[in-house]
């Protein structure tokens, strides 16, 4: 007996339960830290401020982080090429380069890479994991088409083309010639890109148990939709409210992960009346849609099989299997066996809080020596005129000591000492340095070697080479491998876009499987001056090497140290200074003046004997008509002794 498939509502069940039980729902440890890191990062009050006392907040978290982002983005996002694909074989040289430039190009032309990964490291840095989504896009395209003076034929082919709506036509015709029509048609085409976009943590869910994405039993993507945008991805389920009833009403509306991203701008105020705010119309009612990857035996056949799910409260849209899960995640410090790791934030909130009550003691304690504490004798003082101080002010009292000032205790050394000393662990924790910011002028002195600054900015760095090599290995590498396959599964069509300044065909599905994926990360998060010294070495000893005839060094050796010194100052348009030599067409050799003089002299020899021989071949000509001339005389002469010993009488035929 065959077993049943699963149903709707046991697999809505199974959803909500795993939904429930996931990482990153509301009220879950997870969502809780990403929500405090976000209100340090804004630096919002902690809540146990006093009235009439310093309410100061230090602004560690947001400093570090942003402090960090530019050396992440220069390691990342400064060269022309993020990724490259190694060739398995000589063979794949040429297929290798194209797809490390279209790769290229896909994610930083047909998509804002830029973008993408500021807002992907941002993420990350303050919420534990970054969250990227990619796939393949599938949209339609129309084009207005018009046509005159068509024959019956063209009619016909134009007709019968796919995708092609008439929607004028005009026939003419005159009399005594065949009609001719003119025409107006819509031509519709199916094509597709490449689509990337980050997702707000707080909309990313996983099981607990996952170590990463793609081995996850459980992931769902939650998104706010209209209910017009649900009709026009579904359009074939002829959705109406009723049908997703209860599909609002969800808790995580409300999360305060969710409502601190808004807090800063105090525009979370429109969250507490989420959805009213409809003007009456139906189509602009806001409901969640649960896009769910799910590992499930959906047919019970006791083969677990990987399907996307999508949900709207109750309703099942779409139920389709798959082969991955769309997302990429990073991370600035992994934890081993575990799918969230640990932020930045999570790194120096603590010292945030710490500075900011030492900086409140030490502001109450200033404003008390500024504008002091009084003793005053009960009844013998007016306190209105105590109370409110001004330049020339009088105080008036019924006795001469009614008012005596009390001592406030000076500013502690110490106070600033551990105000230094929370720097220092800053700085040890996140890898962000006064030196890497500009800000130590001590380190610049003419006591200072460069190797010392060198050594010690470098220590400071080796947490932000870390993170930026971590982001590498564990999801910039993944997001372009996914863009590949993505290519070369669905690009059945060519495509021309300008790659190394010449118009080039691509036709990603010819590729090959798989190609080894080397991502371009600096081993520097910003030390220019050493890499731009070690490159002008290499090429002072490759130009040494070319001018003594070592075989070590060729020409696109010395064009490669160059673009990549070009590079390293900071310009990005190689071109303008180099020439590449690969598009330099082969020079043609110049011939032996010896063998061009021998060639000229075989073909003037070549050219007498093509005359004589022509010669001779007139004088053949000549005796052959000789010939047939006197044997045509021959015959004639025959032919008049022959008439005349029959007539017996002379006869002349010629």
């Amino acid at each position: 007996m065959a077993k049943e498939k699963i149903t709707e509502e046991e697999l809505i069940t199974r959803i909500r339960g795993e939904i429930t039980e996931s990482l990153g729902y509301m009220g879950d440890t997870i969502s809780h830290q990403r929500e405090q890191a976000m209100q340090y990062y804004y630096g919002l009050p902690f809540g146990n401020e006093v009235e009439g006392r310093s309410q100061f907040v230090d602004s560690t978290v947001q400093d570090t982080i942003e402090w960090i982002k530019p050396s992440l983005m220069r390691v990342f996002a400064s060269g022309d090429e993020m990724v490259k694909f190694t060739p398995h074989g000589p063979e794949d040289v040429e297929m290798a380069k194209q797809a490390t430039d279209y790769v290229n190009y896909v994610f930083t032309k047909d998509n804002p890479g830029w973008e993408i990964l500021y807002s992907w490291f941002t993420d990350a840095l303050l919420s534990k994991n970054g969250i990227v989504k990619v796939w393949w896009d599938e949209y339609e395209e129309e084009e207005r088409e018009e046509y005159r003076n068509l024959d019956e034929d063209g009619l016909m082919v134009l007709i019968s083309g796919e995708g092609v709506e008439v929607i004028e036509h005009t026939e003419h015709q005159q009399e005594g010639e065949p009609p001719y029509h003119d025409l107006v048609i819509k031509r519709k085409a199916y094509d597709g890109r490449i689509k990337i976009e980050n997702v707000p943590p707080s909309e990313f869910l996983i099981s607990r148990e996952a170590k990463d994405i793609q081995n996850a039993r459980f992931v769902c993507h939650r998104v706010l939709k209209t209910l017009s945008e649900l009709r026009e991805m579904y359009p074939d389920k002829d959705l109406d409210r009723e049908d997703l009833k209860g599909a609002s009403e969800d808790m995580m509306d409300f999360s305060g992960e969710r409502l601190e991203r808004y807090e800063f701008d105090k525009s979370a105020k429109y969250w507490e009346g989420w959805g009213d705010d409809t003007y009456g119309e139906e189509g602009l009612e806001t409901f969640w849609l649960h896009e769910s990857y799910l590992k499930t035996d959906f047919n019970n056949d006791g083969i677990t099989e990987l399907r996307k799910i999508c949900t709207v409260g109750s309703t099942v849209l779409a139920n389709d299997e798959i082969d991955k899960i769309p997302f990429v995640s990073i991370t600035p410090v992994k934890i081993p066996h575990k799918f969230f790791g640990l932020s930045v934030a999570d790194l120096i909130m603590d010292l945030q809080l710490m500075k900011s009550t030492l900086m409140r003691n030490l502001m109450d304690n200033m404003y008390n020596q500024n504008y002091g504490r009084y003793a005053v004798l009960e009844g013998q003082a007016n306190l209105d005129d105590l109370l409110t101080q001004r330049p020339g002010g009088v105080v008036r009292v019924k006795s001469p000591n009614a008012v005596t000032p009390l001592a406030t205790p000076a500013l502690e050394p110490y106070a600033f000492q551990m105000l230094e000393y929370i720097d220092g662990v800053r700085e040890s924790r996140a890898g962000v340095s006064k030196m890497s910011q500009g800000m130590n002028d001590n380190a610049l002195t003419s006591h200072t070697t460069a190797t010392a600054v060198n050594a010690v900015m470098t220590a400071a760095q080796s947490r932000v080479e870390l993170i930026a090599r971590n982001f590498a290995e564990t999801g910039v590498k993944d997001l372009m491998i996914c863009i590949y396959e993505l290519l070369a599964k669905n690009q059945d069509r060519e495509r021309v876009v300008m790659l190394r300044n010449n118009w080039v065909p691509i036709r990603p599905d010819v590729w090959r499987d798989k190609y080894d994926c080397t991502v371009s990360v600096a081993l520097g998060s910003g030390n220019k001056d050493q890499q731009m010294a070690h490159l002008s070495q290499m090429l002072q000893f490759a130009g040494e090497a070319m001018k003594g005839g070592l075989p070590i060094v060729n020409v696109q050796n010395m064009y490669n140290l160059g673009a990549t010194l070009i590079r390293a100052m900071g310009f990005q348009n190689v071109d303008d200074f180099l020439t590449n030599p690969e598009t330099i067409p082969p020079k043609q050799e110049e011939p032996d003046p010896e063998a061009q003089e021998k060639q000229m002299e075989m073909q003037l020899k070549q050219k007498e004997l093509e005359i004589k021989a022509a010669d001779v071949q007139v004088k053949m000509q000549k005796i052959q008509q000789e010939y047939q001339k006197n044997a045509v005389d021959a015959q004639l002469k025959a032919a008049e002794l022959n008439l005349e010993a029959q007539q017996d009488r002379p006869v002349a035929i010629g």
